[in-house]
This record gives structure tokens, sequence and C-alpha cells, in this order.
């Protein structure tokens, strides 16, 4: 039989088509359709799920659905430039952030590419945004303090580094006052912050460095920013991005505060971009994976051991309410996550008292077994003075004739709020909240006007650090209360409240 050469040529032509072919559906796919920041792609056979796909102009997106006819992928740039037809290509790579100290001082977007206007940052070192949370052989418990400035949550509602303590409350009742607070006292602590920005208006970030800048906190913290007017993908990676920058110091041995500036925004971009790629919707129309996706990005703060350099990662997610409901789907994930809460309340916001923290409602299930000695001493029946001062409260507003117990428990709980009252941006020293209760509790404000509290306390305070240098800074080295110190605030407060 013999063999026609064209029908060789025909036969090698048509293997180098199929092989194309092949090739083509691995590792080059089509776009079907495009919107919203989401494309559908025919093709990428061999695509991973979080995998980054380059398309056309340089905008990159991130593989989310593997159906079996098509991959979904998010888009991580301008949805505009897209169109259908336009060819896509697999990289191989997953989606990875800048890390490193070079980024201290800066403002950057979602990848962590700068928005500042201050250049670009010279890093050599990226991860990926997803990692596996260390395991609990390479943990320890929460053994160390980190002091938010707050007198209300120093006292009360403890933190330690490596916990994860949730800020909830109503829109405008001063949640992320609080984690500003927070960062702006880290100053002294060696402490490096990140405050991720999701789904907030450009003005309020603004706003925010200007604050940080002017407290001189700008030289130790990160900021990552996703704001409203950006892509839901966008606002979805942000806090992960902000996860990986902080296990880059963590991994260091240093210790990192992150704050979540708010994952109800991040759960409704999440929502978004859920619905669009068409999965399944269930409770109030979030995704089935939406607790996974909170509790995978706040599993990743904790407390190291020794062997793995003792660094830690403290998480301050924030959550917003509706009308004070903390039974809504994701405010109970939240705090079904986290190592307790910060409950902010709107009645006692209005009534005046800043932070409006609801002591009652408010609980920190490890940050207490890092509290230092001076301040378990001095606050220790703090939360059940006050849960007496509400309930008598009520009772006090329908009858006048008080008998002098009753009266008695009425002014020291008026006292008491007077005290825990707190300027925006002004964070107290621990010692400085160490001396307002001991003054507090010890009844030495009794015979003063509520007005004239605070500055008789800040007086009392600075003649105490000229008059007894020694006490002040002997509590500031050992954050502990001894007896003769003791002695001495009483020989103090005697002399100067009486």
């Amino acid at each position: 039989m013999k063999i026609k050469p064209n029908e060789i040529s025909a036969l090698i032509k048509a293997q180098i088509k199929e092989y194309e072919h092949e090739l083509q559906l691995d590792d080059v796919g089509t776009v079907m359709s495009v919107g919203d920041g989401i494309a559908l792609i025919y093709g990428l056979d061999k695509a991973m799920l979080g995998e980054l796909i380059l398309f056309p102009h340089d905008v990159y997106g991130m593989v989310q659905n593997l159906e079996p006819d098509n991959v979904g992928a998010v888009l991580l740039g301008n949805d505009k430039l897209i169109k259908e037809g336009d060819t896509v290509k697999r990289t191989g790579r997953v989606l990875e952030v800048p890390v490193g100290d070079e980024l201290i001082g800066r403002v950057v977007n979602a990848i962590g590419l700068p928005i500042d206007g201050l250049g670009e940052i010279k890093t050599t070192k990226t991860r990926p945004i997803e990692r596996i949370a260390p395991g609990v052989m390479k943990r320890e418990p929460v053994n160390q303090p980190l002091q938010t400035g707050i007198i209300a949550i120093d006292s009360m509602i403890p933190i330690g580094r490596g916990q994860r303590e949730l800020i909830i409350g109503d829109r405008q009742t001063g949640k992320t006052a609080i984690a500003i607070d927070t960062i702006i006292n880290q100053k002294e602590e060696n402490v490096l912050c990140i405050y991720v920005a999701i789904g907030q208006k450009q003005s309020s970030v603004a706003n925010i460095v200007e604050r940080l800048k002017d407290a001189g906190a700008l030289s130790y913290t990160t900021i990552v920013s996703a704001t409203a007017s950006e892509l839901a993908p966008l606002q979805m990676v942000a806090p992960f991005a902000g996860a990986a920058m902080a296990e880059e110091w963590l991994e260091q041995g240093k210790d990192v505060l992150i704050v979540y500036d708010d994952l109800s925004k991040h759960a409704v971009a999440y929502r978004t971009l859920s619905l669009l790629l068409r999965r399944s919707p269930g409770r109030e129309a979030y995704p089935g994976d939406i607790f996974y996706l909170h509790s995978r990005l706040l599993e990743r703060a904790c407390k190291l051991n020794k062997d793995n350099g003792g660094g830690s990662i403290t998480a301050l997610p924030i959550i917003e309410t509706q009308a004070g409901d903390r039974s809504a789907y994701i405010p109970t994930n939240v705090i079904s996550i986290t190592d307790g809460q910060i409950f902010l309340q709107a009645d006692l916001f209005n009534a005046g008292q800043r932070p409006a923290i609801d002591s009652g409602q408010s609980v920190s299930r490890v940050g207490g077994k890092a509290q230092i000695q001076a301040m378990r001493k001095v606050a220790g029946s703090l939360k059940i003075d006050l849960a007496n001062y509400r309930e008598l409260q009520s009772f006090a507003q329908f009858g006048s004739d008080l008998d002098a117990s009753t009266r008695k428990t009425l002014e020291h709980g008026q006292i008491l709020m007077e005290v825990l009252k707190q300027p925006q941006y002004k964070p107290y020293e621990v010692e400085q909240q160490v001396y307002y209760l001991f003054v507090t509790q010890n009844d030495y404000l009794v015979n003063l006007a509520l007005n004239e509290i605070h500055e008789k306390l800040l007086e009392g305070y600075n003649n105490l650090k000229v008059s007894n240098a020694g006490l002040v800074k002997e509590l500031k080295k050992t954050k502990t209360l001894s007896d003769k110190n003791i002695e001495a605030l009483h020989k103090h407060c005697k002399d100067f409240y009486k």
C-alpha cells in the first residue's frame, strides 16, 4: 500500500491543530461575559481556585468558581477595559501582596500598591493573601496585655496580645474611635499596627490618616484601604492582604495589632460577589461559606510560643449592627469566632457617655489573664458597682425617698460613670488609669461636683508625679501595687482631696 505525501501532511496538520486546541484549553481562555467586576471564561481547564489570571490591558483577576463548562473570576482592576471574546492567560500564581518594613507609614490599596502619592514601595518580598493559621502546638496562652489607653476597656474588658476582640455597635457610636485610640496608644508599646478600611468613604480614610499623622502614630502604622467606590472583589481581598502583611512581622517575633473596619461591609462585598457568581444564597442572601470566610481570617490572629519566635497578632474586628440587633446573622457569626466583645450603645452615646461602652454586655474571655496586677487590684469590683448603679438608677427615677446605702450606691455610680468618660484621641497611660480608679474606688471624690472631677483628677496625678515620682516610676516598671505604695497613695489622696 502506497502512502501519499499529501495524506501524511494532512494528518500531521490535524494532530498539530488538536494539540494546539488542548494547549489553548489548558492555559488560555476566552471571556464569555463580563460585568460588575465578574468575568465568565471558557477554557482554562487547569485553573486553580484562587489563582491569578491575566486579562488584556494588564488587568488581573482571581479564579473563584470552577464550573464544568466555565471558570468564574473576579476582576482586580477596571472591568470597563475587558470585553467579550478577550483572551485570558493563566499565571500559575495565587494572589500575593508585598510585605516588609517598607510598608510602615504607607497607605496602600487591597493588593498592596501605594495610593498615598509618596512613590513606589521598594519591597523585595511578597506573601500569598491566604494562609492556614498556625496550629495549636505553635501557640501559647495570651499572657501579655495590649493597653488600649481607654480606661473603661483596660479596667473591665482587658485585651491581651494575640486576642481577637470584637467592637460592635450601631452606626456612629464610636467604634472606629476606639480602634484609632488603641493604635495611638501603641507609640511606646513596641507594637506595629495595620488599619484595614473596608467599604468606607475616601474622606473618612483621609481623616484617619491625618489623625494618625498628627498623633505621631503613622510611623508604626500601615493603612490598607478598599473604599466604597472600589470593586467588591477588592473590598473582599483587603482584610486578607492586611493579615498577610501582619504575618510577615509575626514570624519575625514582633507584636502586631490589626483593625478590620468593618467586617459587616466585608460580608456585604462577599455577598455581592457570590450572587454575581451565581452561588446559592443562604440566610439573609449571604452565601453558605460566609462563616468560613471570617473564621479563617480571624483564626490567623494568635500568640506564638517562644520556639516559634513569640510574636503575636491581635485582631480588633468591627461589626455594625442595625438598631442594636446583635442576633442578626453576621454579628452572631463574628461573636462566636472572637474571644470577647465590646458593645457600644447608642443610648449611652446620645446621653454623653463617651466611649459609650455597655459594661454589662461587654466581655473579654481571655484578656483578664494578661491584665496587670495593679489594674486588677483597683478595678476588681468595677463591673459589679456599675451593675448595681444601673439597677438602682431605674428605681430611683420613681421614688424620692431613698435610704442612705441606696443614695451612696447611686452617688458612687455617677462618679464612676464620670471617671470612665474620656476625650477622643487622648489615651491614658496605664499608671494614670490605676491612679484614677484608686482615687474613685476609695471615695476620695465624693465631695466634688461631677463637672470638677476630671480636672481635679488630672491635677492630682500631676501632683503625684512631682511629689512622689518614685512611686509612679515603680508602678510603670513593675505594673504592681505593693502595700507600701497603697499606703503612699492613701497619704497623697488624704492631703490632696481633703
